[in-house]
């Protein structure tokens, strides 16, 4: 490959074990905060807590499996460059334009949201939020390509306020919490238990969705092989710990599981039954906006080398992969996500329709999750038994079972994302931006691939069987 080539496609490298695990549960913690709510309007609180029993579960298996594949395969591609490795060119893409639609989808969702918590602070019209989503997006977008440092920093400082901010809600809404006056009934009439957890999976996996991001930064950490297991699993742990109290406690109290099912800004009615109606909740409803701001700043930044990495082995247009002269961040890229992202929620919230923006738009980035996942997983389960030779600095005590499973799992999610008519519609939408986009592989890109770190890597144990 050409060095000049490589040379204006450069990153930084900076992160560390502590800065991965706060990107991790910084790209996830907004789903306590707004999103995942909406799933009880169809399932109630007994559906969604089996939903996140089942979520769970699925993480785990994913994130074992994950922690052993990056740092195996330590390229800013994550997904794609496992796929790619495991089952070529056609599943490498498939699986990159799946985390592509994620990826950019995720930050409007979560932009939705904090539009819906500013609005209720400063008392704004609902017309002003597209003007609310603007703003977040030119601000982080503007932090993103200043520099990986300060990246990384910025993930650091809002996750740590956005897990201050949560707890505590915790510790104020315990004595409140009654469960049998607030979470009643635990299933909606007439619907049986498997049936209302399968409705609320796709709302659950907004309570993990984002922590797969993190061997996106392989490029960018000091040391991959050690850092990148102990960041995705030190995050997972703690999102466990904090996806069930936040879900408990939001339904056990005032105004109960039925309000909160509908709100777009959930822990704003936590904190007026804590603290009042008065200026108090509001300044907390603000800084509640931190855990919305934690995820929209890190997953920004998970589009841009999600974006860079396509780029630069030509699945995507390559000028889109040239980083910044003197800053090394992926600028482009990340322009043209937003760019893209903000036109999809404006769209949304601009064509007449009855569900609520976020949740149209939830389901259309839980779409390209679960189809990354299970090319991932699918990916892992190759590796183990193609590449049996690759050196592994982490293994999976979870091995092919745990793979099999968080697979399984978000197979019977993919299939629940068409049942619910609600959202349906954001999904099929979804699902013709992902034909057109294998129609642009099909017909162009795939003739024009350029050998990039991924597929260096991948055509190289391809060669050696994996030995």
């Amino acid at each position: 490959m050409d060095a000049a080539y490589l040379d204006k496609r450069r990153l930084r490298r900076h992160a560390r074990a502590l800065h991965l695990c706060a990107m991790g549960v910084g790209a996830v913690i907004s789903g306590d905060f707004f999103g995942w709510n909406y799933g009880m309007a169809a399932g109630g609180f007994g559906g969604m807590l089996i939903a996140v029993t089942a979520m769970t579960a699925m993480y785990a298996g994913l994130c074992f499996s994950i922690a052993e594949m990056s740092p195996a395969l330590p390229h800013a591609g994550g997904a794609y460059s496992f796929a790619r490795t495991a089952m070529g060119p056609w599943a490498g893409y498939i699986t990159g334009l799946a985390e592509n639609m994620e990826y950019i989808l995720t930050p409007a969702v979560i932009v939705v949201g904090i539009g819906g918590y500013l609005s209720a602070v400063f008392g704004t019209p609902h017309a002003f939020e597209p003007l609310w989503w603007l703003i977040c997006y030119s601000v982080f977008v503007g932090l993103n390509v200043w520099g990986v440092e300060m990246s990384f920093n910025i993930s650091i400082a809002v996750t740590l306020i956005a897990l201050a901010v949560l707890a505590l809600f915790w510790a104020g809404a315990a004595p409140h919490f009654d469960l049998a006056r607030w979470a009643r009934p635990y299933f909606p009439p007439g619907a049986g238990k498997a049936q209302a957890g399968l409705i609320e999976l796709p709302f659950a996996l907004w309570l993990y969705l984002g922590i797969e991001q993190l061997p996106l930064a392989a490029e960018e950490s000091h040391d991959p092989k050690r850092d990148m297991p102990r960041g995705i699993l030190y995050g997972l742990l703690t999102l466990i710990v904090v996806s069930f109290l936040t879900v408990v406690l939001s339904s056990g109290i005032a105004p109960g599981a039925a309000r909160v099912a509908t709100s777009s800004e959930p822990l704003f009615l936590g904190f007026q039954t804590i603290f009042g109606l008065g200026l108090q909740s509001r300044v907390l409803a603000l800084l509640a906006c931190s855990g919305l701001v934690a995820s929209f700043h890190t997953i920004i930044f998970a589009y841009g080398r999600q974006i860079y990495s396509l780029s630069r082995a030509g699945y995507f247009p390559t000028w889109l992969s040239e980083t910044h002269r003197t800053r090394h961040t992926p600028h482009r890229a990340l322009l043209a996500g937003s760019a893209l992202g903000y036109a999809v929620a404006l769209a949304i919230y601009l064509t007449p329709q009855g569900s609520p923006v976020g949740a149209v738009l939830l389901n259309m980035a839980v779409l390209g999750a679960v189809l990354a996942y299970i090319l991932q997983m699918a990916s892992f389960i190759l590796l183990r038994v193609r590449f049996a030779s690759i050196h592994r600095p982490y293994v999976s005590p979870l091995g092919i079972a745990g793979a099999a499973l968080a697979g399984i799992v978000a197979m019977i999610t993919l299939v629940m994302l068409f049942r619910n008519p609600d959202y349906n519609k954001g999904v099929i939408g979804a699902a013709v931006w992902f034909v057109l986009g294998l129609g642009y592989y099909a017909g162009y890109a795939r003739h024009r691939l350029v050998l990039a770190p991924e597929e260096e890597a991948a055509l190289t144990h391809s060669r050696k069987g994996g030995a």
